[in-house]
């Protein structure tokens, strides 16, 4: 129990097959649009069911009259549930074709009562099923450290993975190791030549190889990664390997070099996430899927299917084409088969595959390895692979499987207001552990999801810290430390085993009548509602819309309290009240703290 909107959801359902039963209706509706959510005006009522209008078509009825017979059928029954027996509710119909109920009292005392029994796993829900959700997110190139852009899509994905947990999804965490390709490649030259600086640097070794050191290291190479970071890789190589590669054709150590490159990379990209407690439970490497075949073997499936053939493409539009251009011929996917805007090649004129090709292959290991529900967190930038990716999934899955693409807007620094760009260890951006050192993890974690991915988000370091209600997670924090604080003040004045969650459950909640706290019981008892929508529209940020509307709502009885002494939280001499008063203020900081568990945010006990 704890959900009432689906609770009352299921008392629609009754009525409408009892309706059935009666021959007022016919049988067999299609009832999964039906709803029960908050009226948009509160004014309205408690709830409000769109049931009338969404089968209105189906039994070919006016929604308005059809609402009138459903909303009689309501009345007189009783929610199933045995915390609500007894409580009443009244139903009444609106334009164009809404029931909007009111429900009694005793309905959110027993909806707070809930939250007390249940502790942090309110909200908890069983929509998923166990059913297995891939979520692969980060996935950014093994080339250095993590920036903030980086950091953001690591922050939404974690927390969307957890979000699907609490609605009763089995999700499985998974990054891809870009490490085919010339980007590796290119790695693998940069720390060649800061090796070769590396070596250069070693007293013994200046005299004896300078004319080796020179030709090494003349120039940067093309694709050249600068920054500090990969003077310590060269450092770790130089310490691991001496001289071993000095000198040698780049044939030698192109391979050993990439690979140990690649390892670094990752070793520092997990490190950069640990402060944000982000792990996955598989890394999935590019070069793996190509050396064991499993490319060709995807390319040899769509050939068999007939999705694959040679021939050219149009220039790119939108722009003149290269002065060289010429239309080669190109090994190319029917992706306009299934709905994106043109067939994709996965091999170039030359039979070198193309990062399309290795995605696609990379998807179809997830289906194999038994995950219909694929879900992909992107940067920004890859907002033209939709299409073609989603297009892929449905062919080589016989549109058995379903892909959900977030992207992620870029993130803007500032600091006072002053833009801030540039990292000497990474050498041309502000890195994720720089600004997960200066400000938390917790602040990191909750600012990232205050705004929808698909937006861009200004990061201000004096704004984020700042203690005031415009600085989202400090208003929210303080909400559950304002909590603590209260229940601390309390234990001074009442014996701490009548303050426990299970005796403050059984607490005189008839009590709590004032309208601001009738209102603030509703908010909480949304939270299983809230749980349930943000996941199944894979949107993490409305928890953070909520829990800023809870603090807001608790802020505000608090400040009444300040000023009207009959609405405060501890009232000397009434112990009954006060319990009452407490339960409530226990109910906002369990609902606060279950929402900042998802987040990976540690609830503030004091600040």
């Amino acid at each position: 129990m704890g959900d009432i909107f689906g609770d009352f959801r299921r008392l629609v359902l009754s009525a409408l097959n009892d309706l059935a039963v009666a021959g007022s209706l016919p049988a067999g509706l299609d009832v999964a649009r039906v709803a029960v959510e908050p009226p948009r005006d509160p004014a309205h009522g408690d709830l409000s069911t769109n049931a009338a209008m969404v089968l209105a078509g189906q039994v070919r009825q006016n929604p308005l009259q059809l609402a009138e017979k459903i909303a009689t059928a309501l009345i007189g029954r009783e929610l199933a549930t045995a915390d609500y027996r007894g409580a009443g509710f009244t139903a009444e119909v609106a334009r164009p074709g809404f029931i909007n109920v009111r429900l009694a009292p005793e309905i959110w005392h027993a909806q707070l009562r809930a939250i007390l029994k249940t502790g942090t796993a309110y909200g908890d829900s069983e929509i998923g099923g166990g059913r297995r959700v891939n979520v692969e997110f980060l996935s950014t190139n093994p080339t250095g450290p993590i920036h903030v852009g980086h950091g953001r899509i690591a922050v939404v994905g974690d927390a969307l993975a957890a979000l699907l947990e609490k609605a009763g999804f089995a999700v499985h965490r998974e990054y891809y190791v870009n490490d085919a390709g010339a980007q590796v490649d290119a790695l693998a030259r940069s720390v060649y030549f800061r090796y070769c600086e590396e070596v250069a640097a070693q007293p013994e070794s200046a005299l004896l190889h300078s004319s080796l050191v020179s030709q090494s290291a003349q120039v940067e190479p093309e694709g050249f990664y600068p920054g500090e970071y990969l003077k310590e890789t060269a450092r770790r190589l130089f310490k691991r390997d001496g001289e071993r590669w000095l000198g040698k054709a780049e044939s030698v150590w192109l391979g050993p070099l990439r690979e140990f490159a690649v390892a670094e990379m990752m070793a520092l990209i997990r490190d950069d996430l640990a402060p944000l407690g982000i792990e996955f439970d598989a890394f999935v490497s590019e070069r793996g899927l190509v050396e064991t075949g499993a490319v060709e073997e995807c390319l040899d499936f769509l050939s068999r299917a007939g999705l694959i053939y040679t021939g050219t493409l149009e220039p790119p539009k939108g722009k003149p084409p290269p002065e060289d251009w010429e239309p080669q011929p190109l090994t190319l996917f029917r992706a306009t088969r299934f709905g994106d805007d043109t067939d994709r090649p996965v091999k170039r004129s030359d039979g070198s595959l193309t990062y399309f090709a290795t995605d696609i292959a990379y998807h179809r290991d997830k289906f194999v390895r038994g995950f219909t529900t694929m879900i992909d967190v992107w940067g920004a930038d890859h907002g033209g692979h939709i299409k073609r990716m989603q297009a892929a999934v449905k062919a080589l899955t016989e549109g058995k499987a379903t892909l959900d693409v977030k992207l992620c807007q870029l993130v803007s620094l500032f600091d006072n207001g002053e833009p801030v760009r540039m990292s000497k260890r990474a050498g041309t951006f502000v890195t994720l552990r720089e600004v997960v050192d200066e400000v938390g993890k917790d602040v990191f974690r909750f600012i990232m999801l205050t705004r929808r991915n698909d937006q861009t988000l200004d990061f201000d370091f004096a704004k984020v810290t700042e203690q005031s209600k415009d600085n989202p997670v400090f208003y929210v924090q303080y909400a559950h430390a304002r909590a603590a604080s209260v229940m601390r003040h309390a234990a001074e004045e009442f014996v701490p085993e009548t303050l426990t969650d299970a005796a403050l459950a059984g607490a005189d909640l008839a009590l709590l009548s004032d309208p601001a706290e009738l209102a603030l019981i509703r908010l909480l008892a949304g939270w299983p509602r809230m749980v349930e929508s943000a996941a199944e529209a894979h949107e993490p940020h409305r928890l953070a819309f909520y829990l800023q509307e809870v603090a807001a709502q608790f802020h505000l009885l608090w400040t009444k309290g300040r000023d009207e002494a009959r609405l405060r939280f501890i009232i000397s001499g009434d112990p009954d009240l006060t319990r009452a008063r407490l339960a409530l203020v226990r109910g906002v900081a369990t609902v606060v703290a279950s929402g900042l568990a998802v987040f990976g945010v540690t609830p503030a006990e004091e600040m």
